[in-house]
């Protein structure tokens, strides 16, 4: 519905999103390392049969082959966020990572945010298998956490201007407030109605995640419902001001 491209909401606490920035880097690097080898469909899925959170699997429904268990169980609740199908599922995820996660990293802290993003993740992961207990099909993507991430931005700075395209092909100029909250009970409104090709459990357990550990991880003296309003040309005339004292 939404795709973010830019908001003017610079960093405050922090000097550069190291974090977010690692993020973004890992997941596209694992992506190219099976676009690289020219077979990506069978080495991907077996890769996601190791990595991704299947239900079935977690919840002792169903057990993996011994040659595809690499890890514990318990990290396929966050391994399974650094596998993307394709590259637009990729793409959609690093774009709210990218607009999105400077700003809260810069609420937490390096260290609190990369915990927050999986822990987002993993309740992610626990939703979809409550809600699919007995499903073999394996969940991959960095949904949930971006879920998180974005209700963490909507709670930490509702009244930032950001641009975005809509239905992937217009540029409008939206408050965040807006477009999150339309974007966030999408979620919602998708997951009751149990939509079947994108795991809306994920997105809504990383929404929740994501809101109640802003309450807890934000650092000392971070407001909630930031009341300052971030706008390019606002950031412009601060830059000059701030050059000229």
């Amino acid at each position: 519905m939404f795709v973010p491209i830019y908001d003017a909401n610079r960093l405050r606490r922090i000097r550069f999103q190291y974090v977010t920035v690692g993020l973004i880097v890992v997941n596209v690097v694992i992506y190219l390392v099976f676009t690289a080898t020219g077979e990506t469909g069978a080495l991907l899925s077996a890769f996601e049969i190791t990595y991704g959170f299947i239900p079935a699997v977690v919840n002792g429904y169903a057990d993996l082959p011994p040659h595809y268990v690499a890890v514990p169980e318990a990290l396929n609740f966050v391994t399974y966020a650094f596998l993307h199908l394709n590259f637009w599922h990729l793409l959609g995820n690093m774009l709210f990572l990218w607009v999105f996660g400077d700003n809260v990293e810069d609420a937490f802290g390096h260290l609190r945010f990369l915990l927050f993003y999986l822990a987002c993740a993993a309740a992610g992961a626990w939703l979809h298998a409550m809600v699919m207990p007995d499903s073999e099909a394996t969940l991959i993507g960095a949904s949930g956490a971006v879920s998180g991430v974005a209700a963490a931005y909507l709670m930490l700075h509702p009244r930032v201007w950001v641009w975005v395209l809509a239905f992937g092909r217009i540029p409008l100029y939206l408050p965040a407030w807006l477009l999150l909250a339309i974007w966030i009970g999408w979620q919602f409104a998708l997951f009751i109605a149990g939509g079947e090709d994108v795991s809306y459990a994920a997105h809504a357990g990383g929404i929740v995640a994501g809101a109640a550990l802003t309450l807890v991880l934000r650092q000392k003296g971070v407001p909630l419902f930031d009341s300052r309003i971030e706008t390019p040309r606002a950031v412009e005339l601060k830059r000059k001001d701030e050059g000229g004292a």
